[in-house]
């Protein structure tokens, strides 16, 4: 328990410095994460399945660039380069023909690469412009994982007693997802209101935070769904007593997908 609390909290000790530092301090930040993200999301499916070290190598390279990408926008909207894109396809499809080994790479490889660089590239990439067009939406996003998460946990330990989906997470319960989803409402609702211009009445904050809290919980359990399909309990040992940063930020990248989809409302 003690291990866990330290790693989480220099985790979040070093995503909020960032934050507040400016915006290349945390867009280099999250391109970290970035990283370790993807190599967790290769390195789950096993030692059979690695990818070759050139490709996985060029694979890091391209998430950086997703991740840094327009970082410091100062539209309201998100901005993809499609030179990006095009590269990101080139080459992890070019190497099928150069290595000509389904053994050691073959097109679910190159497939499996593409969507994995291309998934966390982007919801990175969303975050470091979120906070370049308002710091208090990331902070608005973080809270509604992170309360979601921290109390669908006490809930669910001390009052829950019938099980939300056992054969993806034995240990949620429906009542852990209740109290998640209520205090994942109603502490982000009340920052919200407090700290950002609104332009939509009170009740559909509250109608859509209470949905991303609902997203977020989709999330943790979407990325359980993956540890599972691979027969792990986490996606690495990198935060202290909590698993992967994957196991950290599994509620926040659906969140920050989610969020993008009311952007234009809130």
């Amino acid at each position: 328990m003690k291990k866990g609390l330290i790693g989480i909290s220099i985790l979040l000790l070093l995503l909020f410095g960032t934050l507040l530092l400016g915006e290349l301090p945390f867009s280099i930040c999250l391109s970290l994460f970035a990283i370790l993200s993807l190599r967790e999301l290769l390195n789950i499916r096993g030692k059979d399945k690695h990818i070759p070290t050139e490709i996985e190598l060029l694979a890091y390279m391209i998430v950086i660039f997703f991740a840094m990408n327009n970082y410091d926008s100062s539209i309201d909207y998100y901005l993809l380069d499609y030179r990006l894109l095009a590269a990101l396809i080139l080459f992890d499809f070019t190497p099928l023909v150069i290595i000509n080994d389904k053994r050691k790479y073959n097109v679910i490889d190159a497939l499996y690469l593409i969507g994995s660089t291309l998934f966390i590239g982007v919801t990175f990439n969303l975050i470091a412009q979120f906070r370049n067009y308002n710091v208090d939406y990331v902070v608005y996003i973080m809270l509604i994982a992170f309360i979601t998460d921290l109390f669908g946990l006490i809930t669910g330990k001390y009052i829950g007693q019938h099980k939300l989906i056992t054969s993806i997470s034995p240990k949620k319960t429906v009542e852990g997802a209740l109290g998640g989803l209520f205090m994942g409402t109603f502490i982000p609702t009340l920052y919200y209101m407090s700290t950002i211009p609104c332009k939509i009445p009170i009740f559909g904050v509250v109608f859509i935070t209470m949905l991303l809290s609902m997203i977020g919980q989709i999330g943790d359990l979407v990325f359980s769904f993956i540890k599972r399909e691979f027969g792990k309990k986490d996606f690495s040992n990198i935060v202290a007593g909590n698993g992967g940063i994957l196991d950290v930020f599994d509620s926040i990248i659906f969140v920050t997908l989610g969020f993008l989809l009311f952007l234009a409302v809130l």
